[in-house]
């Protein structure tokens, strides 16, 4: 369940409602072109200029095919050694585009194009490290360039380099007060170490900006912000705002039954895990929450078959968990012991376990096998206040 989830609260990681700022705009009179006759330099010009064009049109192939011809008559042509950069990296063959723009940077080094492309590709292989050391160097030839300092702060942010990172968008915001990446890095920053209501300030700015026009992502950040805070009712309103855009939207039908499940309304929670379920039938998680909003509900069959056919797609730790607690609920208490005892050898730090395996001695009228469970638990060195409180109760 813990990798949906963490989809759930990075999903919406990217900026909204700007143009994109990925690329450069290439002057190809800023590059030098090798040749000695005044023809040569000519075609070769012609060729960059038409090789930069087609890659805007993503010919990507045509591209290639000009550049290819540069580097047949002048081999190390830094224009068209980034230019075969960034076809390369179009295609999303980032370790060839790597390639190129070291080879260029070899011969042409600080060559800034070069260097933005070569950060870019390591940022897409997750290597952030190397995607700040080069970005940190281009930022010595322009420090002011607001699209790669968003970048290096996106890079830091992805290290978990808290301090820097926020330096590095708070740089951009001095230099430009309303700068979304810089808005949206911050709440995705401090969302990502739990700072929700800092988080809220940053994306509630964002929402001033464009009232009538916010970004979805923007709507679905803000409820997730107000889901982690536990003020579900608060949440509601943005991600029904974010299902008025897009009916569909995994992440708005998601927040909204999570918050209906914050609120104890079932019935609510369920509405919006089926309509995920429509869309994604073998969703395992979805599968499981809407199993847990069954049994709340005492519809036992139908949870059954929701951690059933959770279980049919690939063995899941809630769905067994489920699935014995119905058994406990139905009175079959054997068979919910041998599955607790199977998820304790599993997971023997889980408090929870330990609480419904004790439940079902408890419930069978054996107050010292419950007692022992407990014990069993508070032998491992940690203290846990359900499992002290339910060991009070039993010794009352």
């Amino acid at each position: 369940m813990s990798d949906l989830l963490e989809q759930v609260e990075a999903g919406n990681d990217s900026p909204p409602n700007t143009k994109d700022n990925q690329e450069f705009d290439v002057n190809p009179g800023s590059f030098d072109f090798a040749g000695s006759e005044d023809q040569e330099v000519t075609e070769i010009s012609e060729l960059s200029k038409k090789g930069y064009q087609f890659l805007k049109e993503d010919r990507i192939s045509d591209a290639v095919e000009c550049f290819n011809r540069i580097l047949s008559v002048d081999d190390n042509n830094n224009y068209a050694l980034v230019g075969m950069g960034d076809a390369a990296r179009k295609r999303g063959n980032f370790k060839d585009a790597v390639n190129y723009y070291q080879r260029c940077l070899t011969h042409h080094p600080g060559n800034n194009y070069a260097l933005f492309g070569l950060a870019d590709c390591y940022k897409a292989l997750n290597q952030y490290h190397k995607a700040i050391e080069i970005w940190e160097q281009y930022l010595q030839h322009d420090d002011k360039n607001i699209t790669v300092l968003t970048r290096v702060a996106d890079a830091y942010r992805k290290v978990r380099d808290f301090k820097r990172s926020k330096a590095v968008y708070l740089k951009v915001l001095e230099m430009e007060d309303w700068n979304p990446y810089a808005i949206i890095g911050l709440g995705h920053l401090h969302y990502d170490f739990k700072e929700y209501r800092d988080a809220l300030f940053y994306w509630e700015k964002m929402l001033e900006t464009n009232k009538d026009n916010v970004d979805i992502r923007v709507l679905t950040s803000i409820g997730n912000c107000h889901r982690k805070l536990k003020t579900f009712e608060n949440g509601i309103p943005y991600f029904e705002r974010a299902l008025q855009r897009d009916p569909y939207n995994f992440y708005a039908l998601f927040g909204l039954a999570d918050c209906y499940r914050g609120m104890n309304q079932q019935n609510r929670s369920l509405e919006y895990w089926n309509r995920i379920l429509e869309q994604d039938p073998r969703n395992k998680v979805i599968l499981t929450r809407a199993g847990d909003a069954y049994r709340s509900l005492g519809d036992y069959n139908q949870a059954v078959d929701c951690y059933r056919r959770a279980l049919n797609i690939e063995f899941d730790t809630y769905a067994v968990l489920g699935l014995a607690i119905v058994a406990k609920a139905t009175s079959k208490y054997d068979e919910a012991i041998e599955s607790l005892r199977r998820l304790i050898q599993q997971d023997p730090k889980s408090y929870r376990l330990y609480i419904e395996l004790a439940d079902c001695y408890f419930r069978k009228g054996d107050k010292y096998k419950a007692l022992e469970v407990l014990e069993e638990f508070q032998k491992q060195g940690i203290r846990n206040t359900c499992i002290t409180e339910f060991m009070e109760r039993l010794k009352a």
